[in-house]
């Protein structure tokens, strides 16, 4: 197993992201709300974030554009999760792996990118960094996710958002659509 800190480095390197900008490229959607200025399915402002890259909301809308594309298998264990998750696209893949892998490193490393869209349940992952243990691989299978802590309400922020992020992974924005109208009171 690749052990998170450095090693995802490495990871990145051997997943290189070239065509991530042109599959982010405009294409169909919905505009709707007040005035158009609601949900903008085309250019997906919600994807940015007071602290993430034009390069990581652009792998977000990559994601988003082609979830028909990413499969996913959530395994919740007794203080975690393993989470694998697939595309037999390979510039799909390339982004899944450095999406995950820099959500990780910036989770180690405290740095909230404070997505518009992003759930509340990487709150405590930011909080409480410290107490989350996370192993990463690459493999045939897909990439193979295991995290784990000795806190219980981390070991439920960790299964609450892996079944978000599943749900995401099967319905793209509408998922995100409703968990945003859920906490709205909506």
């Amino acid at each position: 197993m690749i052990r998170t800190g450095w090693m995802l480095a490495l990871l990145l390197l051997a997943w290189p992201l070239q065509g991530a900008a042109q599959m982010a490229g405009h294409g169909m959607g919905l505009h709707h709300g007040a005035g158009g200025a609601g949900h903008d399915e085309i250019n997906m402002p919600g994807l940015r974030g007071l602290d993430a890259t034009p390069e990581e909301s652009a792998e977000l809308a990559v994601m988003f554009r082609n979830f028909d594309k990413i499969e996913r298998r959530v395994d919740n264990l007794p203080d975690g999760i393993r989470t694998v998750t697939f595309s037999d696209d390979p510039e799909v893949m390339q982004v899944l792996v450095s999406h995950v892998a820099g959500m990780i490193a910036r989770v180690e490393e405290g740095r909230d990118p404070q997505v518009f869209i992003q759930s509340p349940t990487l709150d405590i992952f930011f909080a409480r960094r410290d107490e989350i243990e996370t192993e990463i691989e690459v493999t045939q299978e897909g990439i193979v996710v295991v995290q784990t802590s000795h806190a219980p309400e981390i070991v439920t922020a960790l299964q609450v958002h892996a079944a978000e992020v599943s749900d995401m992974a099967d319905r793209g924005m509408a998922a995100v659509h409703e968990m945003m109208m859920r906490r709205a009171g909506n």
